[in-house]
């Protein structure tokens, strides 16, 4: 059975951090990218951060290049986005999200975690 859960999320001020977690499990993780996506009320659900399945490689949106950053650790079937400098534009609920790094149409979501960055 194919689970994704995301943690970590909360309500915090302006310039505050976060981590969020993302624990698989019921695939081989290692062959599988990570992405971290999150949707705000409205808007369209983007991409946020990506890690290749060997994490030897890292892609972050615009809006949080510098701020946040992906890791991964493949013995724990986790998968973690560091969040600093928090904004309120990065209130959202956040998405796990893992791809098979060849045959992409298997994929699998998690079903998010709220993070609010409000004063």
């Amino acid at each position: 059975q194919v689970q994704l859960v995301e943690s970590g999320g909360g309500l915090l001020q302006p310039g505050g951090s976060l981590r969020l977690s993302c624990a698989a499990s019921g695939f081989t993780f290692s062959l599988y990218a990570m992405n971290w996506y999150r949707q705000a009320p409205g808007k369209e659900r983007e991409l946020v951060a990506r890690i290749t399945a060997n994490g030897g490689s890292t892609n972050y949106a615009d809006s949080v290049k510098g701020r946040f950053t992906i890791s991964r650790d493949n013995a724990k079937n986790t998968v973690y986005l560091e969040m600093n400098s928090l904004k309120p534009e990065d209130t959202a609920v956040y998405f796990c999200n893992a791809r098979h790094q060849w045959v992409t149409n298997y994929e699998y979501w998690g079903q998010g975690t709220q993070v609010t960055v409000s004063s």
